[in-house]
């Protein structure tokens, strides 16, 4: 056990750690749970998804670390996704911490707990069917109405992450950055003190899911059934970028994969790649094409035939991104009368 501790388990010096806590079946494998001292006890950034092996992979990861869940302060959210908030409220029934989230999150968090799972299920139906999703992937979705979600009823969190502002954290100096785009209320946390090695830059962020270093995070339609607003992900998660890599931190510690350094280079590269794929799409839409027709075009890590039934639907998601993103630049329209609606290069 000491051996699997000393790989889950990272000392980053300034009295920061991180916990790899596991993520079940997913080939992200874990979140990186960072335990950051504080004058009044250790904070938490991110708690990793709620399942009975994580949890103890934290719990023992926190032992590793000098402390245990019961003397936990404070919670830190970059954003509402179960892999980070899942284990949020079992930490604070343990400890009584404090959790913190970005008020735009905190409305997604609130409205998921209010809505019974059937609506999901139906919003999704009707989300694919607008997309031009065959029949045959649309149906599972029908007879699915009772499985329970995961994250279907995180913790509210009780204080807001507010931009800009320095957080409550006794002998610390970390500031919210506001980085929409992943979700509505993504946040990095710029911690605003000399790096412990002395690397060149202005201190270390947290980054969540914004910036990682070798995977480009999912950019789809923020997804809920109880707000129609014609949103831009794409667009918030370009301004994001650009905000961050003036920052230029020393170090960044992503919540997957692993800390590098060298933020305005990695920020440069999702820029290309995003313009690169844009430019790609416009070129597929010479035809009209549905939501859907574009996803099995485009290019992803896997043949389409690979991918599985819940990853098509991200895909799906990233494509509609993609697409309101070209049709707010001007680049491609909605053919008048096409119904599913189709959409063609300008």
């Amino acid at each position: 056990m000491i051996g699997e501790l000393m790989a889950q388990v990272h000392d980053h010096g300034g009295g920061v750690r991180s916990v790899q806590v596991p993520i079940p079946d997913n080939p992200l494998g874990h979140t990186l749970v960072y335990v950051v001292d504080t004058d009044r006890g250790p904070v938490l950034v991110d708690t990793g998804w709620d399942d009975p092996d994580s949890w103890d992979t934290l719990a023992e990861g926190l032992a590793a670390c000098g402390t245990d869940v019961g003397e936990i302060h404070g919670v830190v959210i970059t954003h509402h996704h179960p892999d980070h908030h899942g284990l949020s409220g079992k930490v604070r029934e343990a400890s009584g911490a404090w959790i913190a989230m970005h008020a735009a999150d905190s409305a997604i968090v609130r409205r998921t707990r209010e809505t019974r799972a059937e609506r999901w299920f139906t919003y999704m139906t009707v989300k694919l069917e607008a997309a031009g999703a065959p029949e045959e992937h649309i149906a599972p979705l029908r007879s699915a109405r009772r499985r329970e979600l995961p994250g279907f009823s995180p913790a509210l969190p009780d204080r807001e992450i507010v931009p800009g502002e320095l957080l409550d954290l006794p002998g610390r100096r970390l500031r919210a950055i506001w980085t929409p785009g992943h979700t509505p209320g993504h946040v990095c946390l710029h911690l605003e003190e000399e790096h412990p090695a002395r690397l060149a830059g202005h201190g270390r962020l947290f980054s969540g899911d914004h910036l990682l270093p070798e995977i480009t995070p999912h950019i789809g339609l923020y997804e809920d059934p109880d707000d129609a607003t014609v949103t831009d992900p794409l667009g918030d998660y370009l301004d994001s970028l650009e905000r961050v890599g003036r920052l230029a931190p020393a170090e960044v510690l992503p919540a997957h994969q692993h800390v590098f350094t060298d933020a305005s280079a990695r920020v440069r590269e999702l820029l290309a790649h995003h313009e690169e794929r844009l430019t790609d799409l416009r070129s597929l839409l010479a035809k009209p094409l549905t939501p859907w027709q574009l996803a099995v075009r485009m290019e992803w890590n896997r043949p389409w035939e690979q991918i599985p039934y819940g990853s098509r639907n991200i895909a799906v998601s990233e494509a509609e991104a993609h697409l309101r993103r070209l049709v707010k630049l001007g680049h491609a329209e909605a053919v008048p009368g096409s119904d599913p609606v189709t959409y063609v290069a300008t």
